[in-house]
């Protein structure tokens, strides 16, 4: 829909109505704009943030106490629908999780027990909500598991599928294709759009179990260190400012800073571009 939507422009020969009516795009979907979060709002978005980097279990009713204890009184109904507009879900055992998602795109974790031994074996992708001084954003990005080395990240503002394809792209590009590459079971990654592409590039794809929080490790301890590094000391007051902060931060990641889980070598040092 989005894309039908950019083919639509001023012109004289032709009225936006008649544009739509040829599209078949409704016009109050053309011409809706979203209405930002309040004040209050982006305030509790970003207090939850920090508590489920420590705290993943916790579900609504937890966020519910928790924000309490800080003078922030809100219904379950609002603390739910902000957590899924964060993409944050409580990691917790669930029942009958064959009937979750889209079925016939998951597919099964084929890392459990892989020896990771060399660059581009395996890639962990993962998309995280960035607080900002005014407003969120979202972090996608993609890390090779054997160096710690982001291959590729980007900024958006939305959780669409063609967000997170661009971004493999973009590391397909200048790093070569993985062999294997590991997600979460979210609506970016159990969809026609990625799994064609990626079975089409002969590389194999590998899912969380639902509920399972250290599948996915790697790429949620760089969450971690992006936003208690950068992201909560420095917030962006925009998304251009928001994007060259974290230009500047993957570069020190990748090219400066040390890693305990590699022996306290930096990334560059151990990724080898095998492309």
């Amino acid at each position: 829909m989005k894309e039908l939507q950019s083919y639509i422009v001023n012109n004289k020969n032709f009225s936006i109505r008649k544009q739509c009516e040829l599209l078949e795009v409704s016009r109050s979907n053309f011409y809706y704009e979203p209405i930002g979060e309040n004040e209050v709002n982006l305030k509790t978005m970003r207090l939850m943030d920090e508590e489920f980097l420590d705290h993943p279990t916790h579900g609504v009713l937890q966020m519910q106490d928790f924000l309490v204890a800080l003078g922030f009184v809100m219904n379950v109904k609002r603390i739910r629908r902000l957590l899924r507009k964060m993409g944050i879900m409580a990691i917790f055992p669930k029942r009958n999780l064959s009937k979750l998602g889209h079925a016939k795109y998951i597919r099964p974790y084929l890392i459990r027990g892989l020896k990771i031994e060399r660059s581009n074996q395996l890639w962990e992708i993962d998309i995280t909500y960035i607080p900002m001084a005014k407003g969120f954003m979202y972090l996608t990005a993609i890390i090779d598991v054997y160096s710690r080395y982001v291959v590729a990240w980007d900024v958006f503002n939305s959780l669409d599928a063609d967000n997170s394809l661009s971004v493999l792209k973009m590391a397909i590009q200048h790093h070569g294709k993985p062999e294997i590459i590991n997600s979460d079971q979210g609506s970016q990654f159990t969809c026609d759009v990625w799994t064609e592409y990626v079975d089409n590039q002969n590389i194999l794809i590998s899912m969380d179990g639902r509920g399972r929080a250290t599948d996915n490790i790697f790429i949620e301890r760089l969450w971690r260190t992006v936003k208690r590094d950068y992201i909560y000391i420095s917030p962006a007051d925009n998304g251009t400012e928001l994007f060259k902060g974290l230009n500047t931060f993957f570069d020190y990641y990748n090219n400066k800073k040390t890693h305990q889980g590699i022996q306290r070598c930096v990334p560059a040092s151990l990724y080898k571009n095998v492309a």
